[in-house]
């Protein structure tokens, strides 16, 4: 325990904790580029109030349970997951909530790492004579706005590869077809994902093969923005990505060889068209392309294929997570689900962590994080 700390942890602070953890989760999806935050405001033991941050631009969790608490705030302690911030945005600094509506003192998950926050709310409810203890369940507020972090952190968003496969490693047959790899139980879940995520991200290989809407339909939940890689602009303009009734939410990435009468067409349709300067490859570069759209505020991104963009985002690391739904079957011949690496000895092999394995009915998922190496994000 951190000198910070004025006492010990007891066993209520971190069930408290965990509701503030559980309550946070409900923002989920629509908060970004803000972080998911929940508190829980508690007095002689007994919750008086709680809420959490609904969505961007809206109240913070700290506000909503300070007025859902009422006059019960006045000298009762609060869990936050997040540090509380002290400078104004879309709303004011919640500090000032926390120190006018009389809180005596503040349970905090994880320090802010935004810039604008990063200690100076804790320092400010002290100079204020409120306790703070810090770094309670550090590791699941971690866990939690792990994509808001890396964000803050980098301005890149946080890459997470969505696979669905056969048991030997196939997205497709060897003539391509490929509906369906996995059940619908594993494709419901696949929406949720979406609607957990700022962004889709597919490869023009997929808008030509399968023409997806990449909406959310088997969820209940928002609809992400959808951002085509297509080197040399080759999507055809009645493409659903581009014709059905959210154009607006399509980001197509090309580079600088596209047709500049194509892009107008595109762009006339309400979608985005981001050119970038060509690799030696002629492809779009794959480190000026995360940077490019963290610029536009996409905090998460969930990248569903196909198989050579998924096996360029492992290639240059910039992977941080990978789900792989298996099916209980066996092509042989086949669409590989992850092209060669250039990998040639199994010590070089890509390691992952924190592995979950659930089973879908007759499918299986498999999620876990890459392994970064020592000062690699």
């Amino acid at each position: 325990m951190s000198s910070s700390h004025l006492r010990s942890i007891s066993q209520d602070d971190l069930a408290f904790m965990r509701r503030a953890l559980s309550l946070a989760e409900k923002g989920r999806g629509a908060v970004s580029p803000n972080p998911m935050v929940g508190a829980v405001i508690v007095k002689d033991s007994k919750v008086v109030g709680e809420g959490y941050h609904k969505k961007h631009g809206a109240a913070h969790a700290e506000v909503n349970a300070i007025n859902a608490a009422g006059d019960h705030a006045l000298g009762a302690t609060m869990y936050v997951i997040l540090e509380p911030c002290n400078h104004t945005g879309k709303t004011g600094p919640c500090t000032h909530k926390i120190f006018e509506a009389g809180i005596s003192a503040v349970v905090v998950g994880m320090i802010d790492p935004n810039p604008l926050v990063n200690g100076k709310g804790i320092q400010y409810l002290r100079s204020k004579g409120i306790a703070v203890v810090e770094n309670v369940l550090e590791k699941e507020a971690r866990e939690l706005n792990r994509a808001y972090i890396k964000y803050i952190q980098t301005g890149k968003p946080y890459i997470v590869l969505k696979l669905a496969q056969t048991l030997d490693g196939r997205i497709a047959s060897s003539t391509g077809h490929s509906k369906w790899v996995t059940g619908e139980n594993s494709r419901s879940v696949a929406h949720k994902l979406r609607a957990q995520h700022d962004a889709i991200l597919v490869g023009i290989g997929t808008i030509l093969m399968d023409d997806p809407h990449l909406t959310v339909r088997k969820f209940k939940g928002l609809s992400p923005k959808r951002i085509v890689l297509d080197s040399q602009l080759r999507i055809p303009l009645d493409a659903n990505v581009l014709s059905d009734e959210s154009p607006n939410k399509t980001i197509i990435v090309t580079t600088n060889t596209a047709s500049k009468e194509k892009i107008a067409r595109i762009v006339e349709r309400g979608s985005i068209v981001l050119v970038l300067d060509a690799d030696e490859r002629g492809w779009v570069p794959q480190d000026i392309l995360w940077r490019e759209l963290g610029a536009l505020g996409i905090t998460s991104i969930m990248v569903e294929g196909g198989s050579s963009v998924h096996t360029e985002c492992l290639k240059s690391r910039h992977a941080d997570e990978i789900i792989i739904f298996f099916a209980p079957k066996i092509l042989g011949t086949g669409v590989d689900a992850i092209g060669d690496l250039g990998i040639r000895n199994m010590n070089s092999a890509l390691k992952l962590e924190n592995l979950k394995i659930k089973r879908l009915q007759d499918d299986f998922m498999l999620s876990a994080n890459l392994q970064k190496e020592s000062g690699e994000f």
